[in-house]
């Protein structure tokens, strides 16, 4: 009886001790588990998606490319960026940063697809080179750091052979300056109020520094401080229209203008100096 008794006991002690062994340490570390589990977090809204982890190693790449001097290698990787991860957190930030680079591309001495050597002979004169290559005088200058236009039998100047064209959106206030390539950069501009701005295809056919102003039969000059047309005209082949400067920055980014395309100064004289007189704009709602 009391050997019976004994087993008894020792039996029910030895169930507690198995119950407290599978039950209560088990609770506990599922519950460390699950809080320390990446798929868990992620699926309660943390963290990042592998999209956006892969477009921020690009990101990061470019970055690091563009640091080092390996300006085509950089602008690749960030327009890889633009077309397969459009949904990028810094998409924006990409963008501009894609935009500066191309800009250092075409303004600095990098050898391109799109650049070409030439050693200057009797008789080159930059006007005539720009023709030749299809550039702008201003743009050999500063491709080849210029103080003015005095060249030099034997010298080598980098030229830039790309071919600029211009798209403006009407509905979005924006002028977008393309190549080959696609998309150079993006200029935020005001248009025409009650659809004044023309819709259609036109050439660049007139280019003029501190342009006079006609106005209604008055002549404004270019250092009044009424002259709409602010630093550059840039003209069409359709009389009276074209892209110009201002003296209202605070209104760029508005449908406000009798008709023409209006752009911040520093900004028109940027594109001023990049695109020779027969480039093509395209203007649309």
């Amino acid at each position: 009886m009391f050997n019976t008794r004994n087993y008894i006991i020792a039996g029910c002690v030895v169930v507690l001790i198995i119950g407290w062994l599978i039950f209560s340490p088990k609770k506990q570390n599922d519950t460390i588990q699950y809080a320390s589990t990446p798929a868990a977090t992620n699926t309660s809204g943390g963290g990042s998606s592998p999209k956006q982890d892969s477009a921020q190693s690009l990101y990061q790449e470019a970055v690091s490319l563009k640091n080092n001097g390996h300006f085509l290698e950089a602008k690749e990787t960030y327009q890889k960026i633009m077309m397969d991860h459009p949904d990028f957190d810094n998409i924006e930030t990409t963008q501009k940063e894609l935009e500066t680079l191309n800009m250092k591309i075409i303004l600095s001495n990098t050898p391109t697809p799109k650049t070409v050597t030439h050693e200057v002979v009797s008789g080159d004169t930059l006007g005539e080179l720009a023709k030749k290559y299809g550039t702008t005088v201003q743009l050999i200058k500063k491709k080849n750091n210029l103080k003015n236009d005095i060249i030099r039998i034997g010298q080598k100047l980098t030229i830039w052979t790309g071919q600029f064209n211009i798209f403006v959106d009407k509905s979005q206030n924006k002028l977008i300056l393309k190549d080959e390539d696609g998309v150079v950069k993006v200029y935020d501009v005001s248009t025409g109020r009650n659809n004044g701005t023309p819709v259609g295809d036109f050439k660049v056919t007139t280019k003029l520094v501190d342009p006079v102003w006609f106005k209604s039969g008055a002549i404004v000059p270019p250092e009044s401080p009424e002259n709409e047309l602010g630093s550059r005209w840039l003209g069409f082949d359709i009389p009276g229209y074209g892209i110009h400067g201002t003296i209202h920055p605070d209104s760029i980014g508005q449908q406000v203008t009798a008709g023409c395309v209006r752009m911040r100064n520093q900004e028109v004289e940027e594109l001023y100096d990049l695109i020779p007189t027969g480039t093509k704009v395209k203007i649309v709602d």
